[in-house]
């Protein structure tokens, strides 16, 4: 036996407990921890979990607040509001749009300011994180603002453009701390062996930098399909899923918004999911 493990053994010796090699003790502190750590986790899904219940309530009236019954006839009743379905699809199609330009002006952002110094980087990653520190009612009225004085009449594209100029610097950031802790002789060997500057990119900064590009847009997605103030200040008459809940509000939320927020949020449990697996097979 080695003096380390004489030491351990003493020490549980006179503490009566047992050291068992390469498994350390349990202690009271860290269970209270793990219980904090799943009571907020189960406080955080609480909303969620009463969304999907109340998909399910054989309701009477306007107002969906009182559990009345289960049931499942709304899931065959979407189609009863069709402005509903309708800011649905806006809301997908602002989302994915702005997500794709978010995704690819951001990663190549991310790229530039992990990789290289040049004058006003600075400068430029203050932007950055004050776009990301400013509240929303700021930068939807600045925005306003901005259209109105160009003479840009506000609706979809405006929209599209809102969330971008919002989502960009998460997306900047996520792939800037990716690339930041990239190993750069990789990519010399790569090009040591022949491969050229987008062979290079392709082959083996991409797939280094993917997981950081894949959160970055799933961000981008997220902050753009529940985005309620921006939208609300550069969106005209163009309805989205979070604008008419919010005009549902005052006269009865149907069962329909919950079953589509179910489904929202199902999909994006599939998609976090997958990401996931992915990224564990690669590493």
């Amino acid at each position: 036996m080695s003096t380390q493990e004489t030491v351990v053994a003493a020490a549980g010796r006179e503490t009566g407990a047992t050291a068992e090699p390469g498994r350390p003790r349990t202690r009271l502190g860290d269970r209270l921890l793990r219980g904090y750590v799943w009571l907020i986790i189960a406080w955080l899904f609480l909303p969620i979990a009463v969304m999907i219940v109340f998909g399910f309530n054989d309701t009477r009236s306007k107002s969906n607040v009182t559990w009345q019954g289960f049931t499942v006839k709304w899931w065959t009743r979407l189609g009863d509001y069709p402005e509903l379905v309708d800011a649905v699809l806006n809301s997908l199609r602002i989302a994915l749009l702005a997500t794709l330009i978010t995704t690819v002006v951001g990663t190549l952002m991310g790229l530039a300011l992990g990789r290289y110094r040049f004058r006003g980087q600075g400068a430029t990653n203050l932007v950055l994180f004050a776009a990301i520190a400013s509240p929303e009612l700021v930068m939807g009225a600045s925005l306003l603002s901005l259209f109105v004085s160009a003479g840009v009449d506000t609706g979809f594209w405006t929209v599209v453009v809102a969330h971008v100029l919002f989502s960009l610097s998460f997306v900047a950031i996520t792939v800037r701390a990716r690339v930041v802790g990239l190993d750069p002789s990789i990519e010399e060997a790569a090009r040591d062996l022949g491969a050229s500057t987008w062979v290079t990119f392709w082959r083996v900064t991409f797939p280094m930098i993917l997981p950081g590009v894949v959160s970055g847009a799933l961000l981008a997605f997220a902050l753009s399909i529940d985005d309620f103030v921006i939208t609300q200040f550069t969106s005209g008459a163009l309805q989205t899923f979070p604008l008419w809940i919010w005009g549902a509000t005052r006269i009865g939320v149907p069962p329909q918004v919950n079953i589509l927020g179910t489904l929202i949020f199902a999909v994006g449990v599939v998609i976090a999911v997958v990401n996931t697996v992915t990224a564990r097979r690669r590493t």
